[in-house]
């Protein structure tokens, strides 16, 4: 009997731990709740031709999404399919 009940306790602090941190697949793994978007967008925009624009969309899309992916280009499916399907107005992709 006691070995079921401690089954179950330990089942739902499993569960309730899984809900509050999530981890994010890829090179730039970070506890959801911790992502530090000003330096990921920084390093993700900084050599795009207009890094203002670049940096507020990113950091948006960083925002929703609580992933940026590596790199300066590319690389976008590395953050799912939040990342990737967020669109603009004028249905164009919305994260850099």
């Amino acid at each position: 009997m006691a070995h079921t009940s401690n089954s179950l306790c330990l089942l739902l602090i499993s569960i309730f731990l899984l809900s509050l941190f999530q981890v994010v697949k890829g090179p730039n793994r970070r506890l959801l709740p911790f992502v530090d978007c000003g330096g990921l967008c920084a390093i993700r925009c900084g050599k795009h031709s207009r890094p203002n624009v670049c940096t507020r969309a990113c950091g948006t899309c960083c925002q929703r999404c609580k992933c940026v992916p590596p790199g300066t280009h590319g690389n976008r499916e590395m953050c799912g399919t939040c990342y990737t399907d967020m669109l603009t107005h004028g249905n164009k992709p919305k994260c850099p």
